[in-house]
């Protein structure tokens, strides 16, 4: 321990120092900054702009026609704000005239005001709303998903992180009948306006399942008695004899480049590839996603 006096003067240069950094003069040119200790201020600054799910609140927009008409045709929708210019009111279809006349929620603005509420370059083409989130599915809503269909397929994809590549995925699975897209809930992109323009509207018609272990959620789809093919290019098999003699399917595609993970690829039960040349090592997941939904809609009709 210090004898008393050295700890006597000890104080006494602590409160020198202090006195000295609370009335010092600031620097020319910069205002006065008064030192605040962490511990007192007890509660953090929450970021500008941002919800309650970490996206930037312009993400919460839907734009462009077709992702907004069947936003508006979607009767589990319920529209916030509808934005239109007055060029887009005025050479509305007569289907889409009345999509737009039943919301009350209707302002015409102008085109750099929407410019101003969107994200940047968003391709708007006139028109915007703002929307409450679709229904939170979850992985035991698949039997009811399917329903009767012995022969239901849904997509599983493995850390898919572009919304450009998940839009056009859900754009191909609502035209090939996929009944669901699952993905997990990190490392997969929300529900944006990227996403919902590059769906094409189909964000509005296939459901969309997010799991937080996909390992566990492959099990329960193999419970749900689906078959668990794996999109590999290295497969022994051509897809389409991988899906011969099998009803329900669970198509599981890789991320952009890496492909399928080694614990996702074990948890399948069959591996098929596409019928590819050999000139291209590989195609985007929203391509071969595309052409694997149509080899799944096929062996419907064998």
């Amino acid at each position: 321990m210090f004898p008393t006096k050295k700890v006597d003067l000890l104080r006494e240069a602590k409160r020198n120092i202090s006195e000295a950094m609370t009335t010092r003069k600031s620097p020319k040119g910069q205002k006065q900054k008064n030192f605040q200790p962490l511990r007192d201020s007890g509660v953090s600054r929450p970021k500008r702009g941002r919800n309650e799910g970490g996206n930037s609140s312009q993400d919460n927009w839907l734009y462009g026609d077709h992702a907004v008409m069947a936003a508006l045709a979607n009767p589990n929708r319920k529209i916030k704000r509808l934005l239109l210019t007055k060029s887009k009111r005025e050479n509305l279809k007569d289907h889409e005239n009345d999509l737009v006349s039943s919301i009350s929620a209707t302002e015409t603005v102008l085109s750099d005001q929407l410019k101003d509420i969107l994200p940047e370059n968003a391709i708007h083409q006139g028109i915007a709303l703002l929307a409450n989130p679709l229904h939170n599915w979850g992985i035991e809503d698949v039997p009811k998903i399917c329903g009767d269909d012995d022969f239901a397929s849904v997509a599983v994809l493995d850390q898919v992180t572009d919304p450009h590549n998940v839009g056009a995925v859900l754009r191909s699975a609502a035209a090939f009948g996929i009944s669901a897209i699952i993905m997990p809930d990190r490392h997969s992109p929300p529900i944006t306006g990227v996403m919902a323009r590059s769906a094409s509207g189909a964000v509005e018609m296939v459901p969309i399942i997010r799991v937080n272990n996909l390992s566990r959620a492959l099990d329960i789809l193999a419970e749900f008695g689906f078959w668990r093919i794996g999109m590999d290019g290295q497969a022994d098999k051509d897809l389409d004899d991988t899906v011969q003699n099998v009803d329900k399917v669970a198509l599981v595609l890789g991320s952009e480049g890496k492909g399928l993970r080694r614990l996702t690829a074990e948890k399948c039960d069959l591996l098929g590839k596409l019928p590819m040349s050999g000139k291209i090592e590989s195609l985007n997941v929203s391509n071969a996603a595309a052409i694997a939904f149509y080899e799944l809609t096929r062996r419907k009709k064998r």
